[in-house]
């Protein structure tokens, strides 16, 4: 499954191949570094699932993995004592972890999954220890928790964006411990000052600083042309060693005569293209083709020529060079066809409501369709224009339309590139603004493209920008099985790992039943105590102290292992992108940890019940053993989901695991 993707990505660091992922790097950089000193040499295609290993050695990486998503039993252990001061509810929310399917198969693989959790536990458990802490406020024991959660907040948001979801969490309770500190009227506005000081340092400060060290080792890492090139600007690319433009120099500023290449600035947006071949009969103008073209060639050639002009002036070595101006009217002339770039209110071959774009005209002379406004994103009139750096958008004088590049892909009789278009509509997007990346002019001098080299800011804002359009561009295909958020606590659907009929060896993610169904009722379950306890307490009504304690526990550290059960979950019914079901497992760790609260809580109100002490300790201890024996059989019953099956489908009557297809959607 996602070996194919993550395993490659740590090959590319090995090789300082440049990749791009819609993720944040650290946890490819980790599994990079996992497998480079384990002695994986980075040569693995990972091309499917199932494919051989052979002599590669994979271990270390897979090791690395199934480390950290081994270490959440002992964070979700620890957290849940340090919550509830109860040994049984945190020894109840470890069996939960140990003996759960799914996060075995979603730990033993080359994946973010359990890195990504593993910061995350890293960020409650420290922010749990730290609340321990509030007694002594400034020891070194505080401070050392205070840090650690900003270290992990750093480390959760270097994996994925959904590392936000923890951020927001500690945000949340050091919004309500600060609130709180305020209200304490023994403490002077220069203590208050000082606790508030402390979190903007540590949980803010060396969170940012961390996550940019991030990238600045990954840009420093990453500095060979790779795949991921055209989804960055020319300025960046010209960076990487291997890339057409590494050690390139070109003319700085655009000047009229100049012959250049325009590149698209959406997400493998392409070069603005033409050639000989017409729009079929029925498609517009039956005029030439312009399109966009992912690859370098020679029809992504253009000349820049005054809109009232003609060539020959432009093309005499001893006419002086006229640079082009933000705000210009221009002219574009295919340099193999010299046709020029034209645009009317015929509609576009796939998009409705654009207008098409054409090459129109010849040996240059066309109409005032070929007159486009040159303008630079953030500058004044009359600036020059820089090759690589400035973003430009060209804007149809006659009809007020915007070239741009939908990102469609033309059916066969336009080569399968990508469609140019004219948009009426003057909202700025990246598919309407254009670099200029390569520049021929004898007359000006050529410059290096280092002096043009973007800074480190610079380059760290053009990724979150890369990365955030590319989350967003990843929609659903047709006949793709995603997964919808409802599916996941109910363990609706799993998600096949590798193998697809009964001669493979198969895994299947899917989570233990028993232990889903058991974290799923359990939120209920608190919910209804946290309701009735708020109300008890409202009331007035005189408790035991065991039963204050009691209260303190469902209300205060069942509150905030629901709040992060909330945040985790809730998120994803408001999100457009495609969503698959291991998303939903961050959430599962805290609704385990509330399972763990909840029942201990559950069976000591019921022993409480009970007058003599010994009754009450074996209705409490009987309880206990019977959720642990039960959690342990059904792990037993569903651990080839994890392992491994081969055979027959469960579907089929003669499938050892037939017995246990419990709902029809699963799929193993």
């Amino acid at each position: 499954w996602d070996e194919t993707h993550f395993g490659k990505m740590g090959s590319y660091y090995i090789n300082r191949t440049f990749f791009f992922d819609v993720h944040p790097p650290l946890g490819k950089m980790l599994i990079g570094l996992a497998g480079y000193l384990s002695g994986y040499d980075g040569t693995f295609p990972f091309q499917k699932p199932g494919d051989r290993y052979e002599q590669h050695n994979y271990v270390g990486m897979r090791g690395f993995c199934a480390f950290l998503g081994s270490c959440l039993v002992p964070f979700a252990y620890l957290t849940v004592l340090e919550l509830s001061k109860s040994l049984p509810a945190a020894l109840l929310t470890a069996f939960i972890l140990i003996f759960d399917t799914g996060c075995i198969t979603l730990s033993q693989y080359i994946l973010l999954d359990p890195i990504l959790m593993f910061f995350l536990m890293g960020a409650v458990l420290s922010m749990v220890k730290c609340n321990s802490c509030a007694d002594r406020p400034f020891s070194a024991s505080w401070w050392f928790w205070l840090s650690l959660t900003g270290v992990n907040l750093a480390g959760a948001m270097g994996v994925k964006f959904v590392g936000l979801f923890v951020v927001l969490l500690v945000g949340l309770n050091t919004i309500y411990d600060l609130w709180d500190l305020l209200g304490n009227l023994s403490l002077s506005l220069v203590v208050f000052g000082k606790h508030l000081l402390a979190r903007v340092l540590c949980l803010i400060l060396l969170p940012l600083a961390l996550y940019t060290a991030m990238f600045a080792v990954h840009f420093t890492v990453l500095n060979k042309s790779g795949p991921g090139d055209g989804f960055f600007s020319s300025a960046f690319q010209s960076q990487l060693i291997g890339n057409n433009l590494y050690n390139v120099s070109v003319p700085e500023h655009l000047a009229y005569g100049s012959v250049v290449t325009m590149k698209n600035l959406r997400m493998a947006g392409g070069y603005l293209h033409s050639h000989w071949h017409l729009y079929p009969e029925g498609i517009g103008a039956r005029q030439q083709q312009v399109t966009a073209y992912l690859h370098k060639d020679l029809n992504n050639l253009w000349i820049i020529k005054k809109h009232d002009s003609d060539t020959a002036d432009l093309s005499d070595p001893s006419s002086p060079v006229e640079f082009v101006r933000h705000r210009d009217i221009i002219r574009l002339e295919h340099k193999e066809t010299s046709r020029n770039l034209h645009s009317h209110q015929h509609e576009a071959p796939l998009t409705r409501k654009h207008f098409q774009v054409t090459g129109y005209g010849i040996n240059g002379t066309g109409d005032s369709n070929d007159f486009w406004r040159i303008e630079v994103v953030g500058r004044k009139a009359g600036k020059l224009i820089k090759v690589l750096r400035s973003q430009v958008r060209l804007t149809h004088v006659a009809t007020g339309c915007i070239l741009g590049s939908s990102g469609k892909t033309l059916p066969k009789w336009g080569w399968e590139q990508v469609e140019v278009t004219c948009t009426p509509y003057l909202k700025e997007t990246p598919n309407s603004l254009w670099n200029f990346e390569d520049h021929i002019n004898p007359k000006l001098p050529n410059i290096s493209l280092d002096v043009l080299k973007p800074s480190f800011a610079e380059i760290l804002l053009e990724s979150h920008m890369v990365m955030i359009r590319g989350n967003s561009g990843l929609k659903p295909k047709d006949n793709e099985v995603t997964s919808k958020p409802w599916h996941w606590p109910i363990n609706y659907q799993g998600l096949r790992f590798s193998g697809v009929n009964e001669t493979d060896y198969r895994v299947y993610l899917l989570g233990n039943p028993v232990i889903w169904w058991l974290n799923l009722v359990s939120i209920g379950l608190y919910l209804l105590m946290a309701v009735s306890t708020a109300v008890t307490l409202k009331r007035g009504v005189q408790l035991t102290s065991e039963l204050k304690e009691l209260s303190r526990v469902v209300l205060r550290g069942g509150g905030q292992i629901t709040l992060g059960w909330l945040l985790h979950y809730l998120p994803f019914f408001m999100m457009g992108r495609v969503l698959y079901f291991h998303h939903y497992f961050p959430a599962m760790l805290f609704s385990s940890m509330l399972t763990g609260i909840t029942w201990d809580t559950l069976l000591k109100f019921c022993a409480g019940f009970l007058s003599p002490s010994i009754t009450a300790g074996k209705v409490y201890g009987g309880g206990f053993l019977a959720l642990v024996l039960l959690i342990m059989y059904s792990f037993y019953l569903f651990h080839p989901l994890s392992y491994g099956m081969i055979g027959p489908m469960a579907s089929d009557p003669s499938s050892p695991m037939a017995g246990l297809r419990w709902m029809d959607s699963w799929e193993f």
